[in-house]
């Protein structure tokens, strides 16, 4: 006899499909697949490389869309196969895979909701992550340290690649400073979950009397913008300043002043790069975070705006937090704006985010329809 549950979950994956069917709108899609091979069939395609690029990319995510839907539905179509022929043969042996093969099935469909709630423009870039600590010293630059760690392991388990940008160690332990670059399809739509202030409880390693601590961190998260999306910036309103390199790279990368930091100085936003060989690399690097960050001030202007118009009160000081994590007297992490908690705090600090990061975009969809249901 099979579980009650795992039957109700059937019949849900059923009407969750016939959904997604229709939201899908995949005979669209395959007409776009024909579209893009069309485009790319043209002799001269390639004349434009990075036009190229782009096609080909929007070509894979529109061909990835339709085929993990036709995959999820050719499991579905198995299990209910597998359901008709125990019921038909009364074979109570199959009873242990279906419930498996049902319990596997749910979670590839909540994954691949998850991916189509980033539907943002953006959201498929690559993203820029800053770490910076707050008041505190060497605590708080150990804690981002941590976070440091766990954000390369969240990225090395998806497959994404790392490439660090600039690195300030602390004087003591831990980092003052960090700046990395995850590339990976999608890596700013599941990052963007984690941008604000990250604080921490524990007991300090580093106060000789065992006292508990509260440490805070910065996490900025900017997509790498392309060149597609103009953003002026005049020579004029740049200093650039070269320095030697204060972190890992070798001799060559330690003795010469290839280290650039660029100030903007009508906002003064500064962004440095320290990892490339020659200073024209780390220019090149830095002036492409530079372009991230102008574009990302001007999207918060405008929201702004937004927010005054609607009469909405937002918070405005250097970072809202956005999750606790708690060491001591007891383990949990929290996200303040979703109210996810676990106390399996270990694993968290091992990478494993994708529970907070799929309740905050779920989150801001219902967010965002409540305020559309307000204007109406």
């Amino acid at each position: 006899m099979l579980d009650p549950v795992v039957k109700h979950n059937l019949r849900d994956l059923s009407t969750r499909l016939a959904a997604l069917r229709g939201s899908l709108d995949l005979d669209f899609k395959l007409e776009q697949i024909a579209d893009f091979e069309e485009k790319m069939s043209v002799p001269d395609f390639w004349d434009d490389n990075d036009r190229a690029q782009k096609v080909i990319s929007e070509a894979n995510a529109v061909k990835a869309t339709v085929e993990q839907f036709q995959k999820l539905s050719g499991e579905y179509e198995d299990l209910e196969l597998m359901v008709e022929l125990m019921e038909e043969e009364q074979d109570e042996s199959m009873a242990a895979d279906i419930e498996s093969g049902v319990k596997s099935l749910v979670k590839k469909f909540e994954d691949f909701e998850l991916q189509l709630l980033l539907n943002q423009p953006y959201d498929h870039m690559n993203a820029f992550l800053e770490l910076h600590p707050g008041a505190g010293g060497t605590e708080s630059q150990d804690w981002a340290e941590m976070l440091m760690r766990m954000y390369r392991r969240w990225a090395e388990k998806r497959d994404f690649k790392v490439e660090l940008i600039d690195f300030l160690p602390g004087d003591e332990a831990g980092v003052k400073s960090v700046t990395f670059l995850i590339k990976g399809y999608n890596a700013y739509g599941y990052l963007k979950a984690e941008k604000g202030v990250h604080r921490l409880v524990r007991i300090s390693p580093f106060d000789a009397s065992g006292r508990r601590h509260t440490s805070f961190v910065s996490c900025d998260i900017m997509p790498e913008i392309d060149d597609s999306i103009e953003i002026e910036i005049r020579s004029d309103d740049l200093k650039v300043d070269t320095y030697r390199s204060s972190g890992a790279g070798g001799q060559h990368v330690n003795k010469t002043e290839s280290a650039i930091r660029i100030t903007h100085m009508p906002t003064g936003i500064v962004v440095a790069c320290q990892t490339e060989r020659s200073q024209i690399q780390n220019r090149d690097r830095a002036m492409k975070m530079l372009r991230s960050k102008l574009y990302e001030l001007k999207i918060a202007e405008q929201q702004k705006e937004i927010a005054a118009i609607r009469g909405e009160q937002s918070d405005i000081a250097w970072g809202s937090q956005i999750r606790s994590y708690v060491f001591h007297p007891y383990s949990m992490v929290k996200d303040h704006r979703t109210s996810a908690e676990t106390g399996n705090i270990g694993a968290v600090m091992d990478g494993d985010l994708d529970e907070f990061i799929d309740a905050y975009l779920r989150w801001q969809i219902r967010d965002t329809d409540k305020q559309s249901g307000a204007e109406q």
